[in-house]
C-alpha cells in the first residue's frame, strides 16, 4: 500500500500542477500571440526571469519540492489508509505535519488564490505576461517534484538528512 500511495501522492500533485500549466499557458499564449510594444516584452523578459527564480528556484526547488518528496517517501514506509485516500494532501503538508508546516501549507495556498484572483482581473496583455511568468516558475517546480522525487526513492535516498523528515 506504501508504494501506490506514494505513488498517488506525486501524481496528484503532478496533476495539480500540469493543470494549471496547461491553463495558464493558453492565456500566456495569447498575450505573446498578440502584438507587444517595447515596454510589454521588456516586462515579459523581467516576469519570467522573476518567477523562474522566484516561483521555481526559491519556492519550489528549495522548498516545496524536496518537502513533497520526502512525504512522498515518509508515506511509502508508513502508510495508513488515511494517508494513502489523501496522498497529495499529505504530500503538500495539509496533515499529517507539524502544526508550523500544516498553517504554511493553507497560508501559502491562500495567499496563492488571492493572487489567481488579482491576476484575472488584469486586462491583456498584463495577464498573459504574468501567466507566462508562472507557468515558468510551475514548469520549473514540476520538474523538480519529479527530480526528488526519484531522488528520495533512488538507490542513495535523499541526500540531506532534513529532507528525510516530513516537515
Amino acid at each position: 500500500m506504501g508504494t501506490w500511495a506514494a505513488l498517488w501522492g506525486v501524481t496528484g500533485v503532478s496533476l495539480v500542477l500540469g493543470w494549471a500549466i496547461a491553463r495558464l499557458s493558453v492565456v500566456a499564449w495569447y498575450a505573446v500571440a498578440a502584438p507587444l510594444a517595447p515596454h510589454h516584452w521588456a516586462a515579459l523578459v523581467a516576469v519570467i526571469a522573476a518567477m523562474a527564480f522566484l516561483e521555481g528556484y526559491r519556492g519550489f526547488q528549495r522548498g516545496f519540492s524536496p518537502r513533497v518528496a520526502a512525504r512522498a517517501r515518509h508515506l511509502s514506509l508508513h502508510p495508513t489508509p488515511l494517508r494513502a485516500a489523501l496522498a497529495p494532501l499529505f504530500c503538500i503538508g495539509y496533515f499529517g505535519a507539524p502544526r508550523g508546516r500544516r498553517i504554511a501549507s493553507i497560508a501559502v495556498t491562500a495567499g496563492i488564490m488571492v493572487l489567481v484572483a488579482a491576476v484575472r482581473r488584469l486586462d491583456q496583455p498584463w495577464r498573459g505576461i504574468i501567466d507566462a511568468g508562472v507557468v515558468v516558475g510551475l514548469a520549473w517546480g514540476l520538474a523538480s517534484v519529479w527530480i526528488f522525487t526519484a531522488r528520495a526513492f533512488g538507490p542513495r535516498g535523499l541526500d540531506h538528512p532534513a529532507e528525510v523528515v516530513p516537515t
